[in-house]
């Protein structure tokens, strides 16, 4: 089996950062699936989890302890063969998931994946347009209506609801998502084309991140909000989170902190704070690990029905070492607009 990994931590630009492999060929275990890939996105974990360790490239922190590391967390595909207790699922079904970190991932001719973590693909979209998906769409999702505990059903309706990072992969499918739930969408972007873009997708107000939210929020007449999500940058915009946020309310970040964060303000005023990390689920092998199945056939279904679209934005071509270097460059620029995927797989 062919598939692109690597076997150290090395800078995008460094020769033997993406590398083809022959793999042995992966067998199902008794609740996996075997998918024969079609089509992945790249998204900024990947970048994250090949980044260098340390500066000296033969530094023994930049050895991967099973080599090689093959990446890739979101994937559209052909089940090829089930487990002996599969039951969801039978050859031949196309389906995309996120997967599990801890396994090996998508950029690969062929995937082994829990069935609990797995859709069914929706059907009116191309493989491409649909593997821009899973991560982002179950980050989103947990975020919104699991972390954020709003209505996916519309019992929140007309409830603001912040998101800071409009533009990107999670944000993007979050402004739809919230839209679809009747919320009033508040969401942030810099630019004038990643601006557009969240009032494409469905914002009722877009504002710019890298100026005073609070005065850009008063101006509209919005003063508190109850829920607001933090997909970018935590320690810029947490002062603004903590000022805006209405007493008893909440905010979830899908970002880390590098300094401490001060929480006095929130404890003031009963505040919850939550962190979203999809792999969550899989790496824990909680009980509700099957949620992620769910929500992603949800997902597709939504799709379907036209009440939400594709993020993508780019396709850079099949899935081998040259395009999964282009794309892991574009995503470390950090100017990305919705998500860019990768479809056929050459394994050059």
């Amino acid at each position: 089996m062919k598939a692109i990994g690597f076997e150290r931590h090395l800078p995008v630009d460094h020769p033997e950062a993406f590398r083809a492999f022959d793999l042995p060929f992966p067998e199902p275990g008794p609740h996996d699936l075997r998918v024969a890939v079609e089509a992945v996105s790249v998204n900024p974990v990947d970048t994250k989890v090949r980044a260098p360790k340390a500066v000296d490239p033969d530094a023994a922190e930049n050895r991967v302890t099973a080599s090689p590391k093959v990446l890739g967390f979101d994937a559209v595909g052909v089940v090829d063969a089930v487990g002996d207790a599969v039951s969801r699922f039978r050859p031949g079904d196309r389906v995309f998931y996120a997967g599990d970190i801890g396994r090996a991932g998508s950029n690969a001719e062929y995937q082994l994946v829990d069935e609990a973590l797995v859709g069914h693909a929706p059907r009116s979209i191309e493989a491409a347009g649909a593997a821009a998906l899973p991560l982002t769409a179950l980050t989103a999702w947990e975020t919104l209506f699991d972390r954020l505990g709003l209505s996916p059903e519309g019992a929140d309706a007309g409830t603001p609801v912040l998101l800071i990072g409009g533009a990107g992969g999670v944000g993007s499918v979050a402004i739809q998502l919230a839209r679809a739930a009747g919320l009033k969408v508040i969401a942030t972007a810099s630019r004038a084309e990643s601006r557009q873009w969240c009032r494409d997708l469905g914002a009722d107000e877009v504002v710019d991140h890298f100026g005073d939210l609070p005065a850009q929020l008063a101006e509209r007449g919005i003063h508190e909000v109850p829920a607001i999500a933090c997909f970018n940058d935590l320690d810029r915009h947490y002062p603004a989170m903590a000022a805006l946020v209405a007493p008893q309310g909440r905010l979830a970040s899908i970002v880390g902190n590098k300094a401490p964060l001060p929480f006095q303000e929130l404890r003031d005023k009963s505040v919850g704070f939550f962190w979203e990390y999809m792999f969550t689920r899989p790496r824990f092998d909680t009980p509700d690990k099957h949620r992620q199945g769910e929500i992603l056939d949800r997902v597709a279904t939504m799709i379907d029905e036209g009440r939400l679209r594709s993020t993508r934005t780019q396709t850079l071509g099949a899935i081998n070492v040259d395009n999964l270097r282009a794309a892991h460059r574009l995503l470390e620029g950090g100017r990305m607009i919705g998500k860019l995927t990768l479809a056929g797989f050459d394994g050059a």
